[in-house]
């Protein structure tokens, strides 16, 4: 349970990345508002998790999916740049996320 915690945040995070940008400076107000809940809601079940999980391993996790998931995100909504290596190197960061995912918790 403490892992799918993990997996929500780092969606979260996603979401407040996302919104942050559409925020422009925060100048936007539902833009805004979202990245508070987002970002409320990222921090706050990674902080739940972290009651279980190592921290490590966790917050790479929830940076990982938070970056991967913004990256993808901007490429196919927001007209970011897609390339060969950036495809690349966010498969690498997905293969890290599962590998520390699969290595648990000595808890």
């Amino acid at each position: 349970m403490a892992w799918l915690l993990v997996v929500v945040a780092g969606l979260f995070e996603t979401g407040f990345a996302v919104c942050l940008k559409l925020s422009h400076g925060f100048t936007r107000l539902w833009p805004t508002v979202a990245f508070c809940l987002f970002a409320l809601g990222s921090f706050g079940m990674l902080t739940l998790s972290l009651k279980k999980l190592d921290v490590g391993p966790a917050y790479a996790v929830w940076t990982g999916i938070g970056a991967a998931g913004t990256a993808i995100y901007g490429m196919a909504f927001l007209g970011d740049l897609v390339s060969a290596l950036k495809l690349a190197s966010i498969s690498l960061v997905i293969l890290g996320v599962i590998g520390l995912q699969i290595s648990g918790s000595s808890h």
